[in-house]
């Protein structure tokens, strides 16, 4: 019997497309603005309760292992089949918005780090699930999907700096207006959002399959660069605020710097995103790497240098640290058996995330004691190895199986940071 082609699925049409990854994008703007919020009022919160610069760094710390478990327990549960994606968002953004004015309403640092694990706990059902809603609209041109949402995710990130700036300065209305832009976004993503017509299953977590995983050398190339990547960048966009302040000598505009550096990342996505798309994913994250490598040698040692030429180098830096975001566990889909996905992307996110504990701490240890020069320098190795890792990732062999078959069964990419 011959098929019949109008029983086929039919794809969503350009404009459809472009509607809901614009609204899913916004959602996950103002949804991610409680990641960094502690970080855009560090110098305040230090001042209100006397806090040393390695205990500051706890406040972002606390984020980045609060994801960590909540991506782990997600991937453990599956909870990306158990519930749709965009109510899934939803209550991660009530969840994530509730943590974050827990820091206004305890007011001390001891809940503060508390309530700072929670809310990167309940942002991990934010950032994957908005992942997968928007996959569920996309087989071709993925990558510049990607791309859009991976910026959206870095103007979320500096949403805080840039609310800060406008608000006064003051931590509490910085704090309790990124909660209620959290929410905002999450009911954007469910009143206005669709579900598209590739919304398939996610890949569970399984750690009988870690011995396979690590044995491929694909694999372990492209968390290589994805290590390398985390690396540099959560410090970079932790201490970047702290980094201006010193070059203005004034919160106001060490903030509006703040934004503008972490913001443009977004451009910097969505062109790697195309890049992607026209020539190879290693290719892509090679040429980001080594762009983010030789500015975190430079921008810390042009603390005294005029103001427009270590604003413009911060923004070059800004541009590129993120740019490659998108590209690592889209290769680990790439290069590893589908049934073994979801448990290697959970590995591979698991150790990123655990990598930027030392740089967000050393960072300012490393200032302290030697300049905001070898501070910034301290993060270059990490996107230099990552840089070689591509290299070498490129020039072997294609993986046995071809990834096309995987996408068409897998659909949702998960692209952590």
């Amino acid at each position: 019997m011959i098929p019949d082609a109008s029983l086929e699925p039919v794809g969503p049409t350009p404009a459809l497309q472009r509607r809901q990854l614009a609204i899913l994008a916004v959602a996950l703007v103002l949804a991610m603005s409680t990641w960094f919020s502690t970080a855009a009022v560090l110098g305040q919160l230090r001042d209100a309760w006397d806090l040393s610069a390695s205990a500051g760094s706890w406040l972002t710390i606390m984020v980045q292992l609060g994801f960590v478990a909540g991506a782990a327990l997600s991937s453990i549960t599956n909870l990306a089949d158990r519930i749709p994606a965009r109510r899934l968002l939803l209550a991660g953004t009530v969840g994530a918005a509730v943590a974050n004015l827990a820091v206004v309403i305890g007011d001390a640092y001891g809940p503060a780090l508390v309530a700072r694990f929670a809310t990167g706990l309940f942002l991990a059902g934010v950032y994957p699930p908005s992942l997968k809603a928007m996959s569920s609209w996309y087989r071709e041109g993925r990558g510049f999907a990607l791309g859009v949402m991976i910026g959206a995710l870095t103007v979320g990130s500096a949403l805080p700096h840039l609310i800060n700036a406008l608000g006064g300065l003051d931590w509490r209305l910085t704090l309790v207006t990124a909660s209620g832009l959290t929410v905002a976004g999450g009911l954007i993503a469910e009143r206005l959002g669709r579900d598209g017509p590739y919304v398939t299953r996610a890949s569970a977590f399984d750690p009988r399959q870690l011995s396979s995983i690590v044995a491929n050398p694909r694999f372990r190339l492209a968390s290589i660069g994805y290590f390398g990547h985390m690396w540099e960048l959560y410090a970079m966009w932790a201490w970047v605020a702290a980094f201006y302040g010193d070059v203005f000598g004034s919160p106001r505009s060490a903030s509006l710097a703040a934004f503008g550096v972490i913001a443009i990342g977004a451009v910097g996505s969505v062109y790697a995103g195309l890049l992607s798309d026209r020539l190879t994913r290693t290719e892509a994250a090679a040429v980001a790497l080594r762009w983010s490598a030789s500015l975190s040698l430079v921008v810390g040692f042009l603390l005294d240098a005029p103001l427009p030429i270590v604003l413009g180098a911060g923004l070059v830096w800004g541009f590129w640290v993120v740019a490659d975001s998108a590209q690592f566990s889209t290769i680990v889909t790439e290069v590893t058996d589908p049934d073994y996905i979801g448990t290697a992307l959970t590995v591979q996110l698991a150790i990123g995330f655990v990598l930027t504990v030392f740089t967000i701490f050393l960072v300012p240890v490393v200032r302290d004691s030697f300049g905001w020069g070898w501070a910034f320098l301290l993060l270059a190795p990490g996107p230099a190895i990552g840089g070689w890792a591509m290299r070498v990732l490129h020039h072997l062999p294609p993986p046995p199986a071809t990834r096309p078959a995987v996408t068409e069964r897998r659909g949702f990419v998960s692209p952590f940071f």
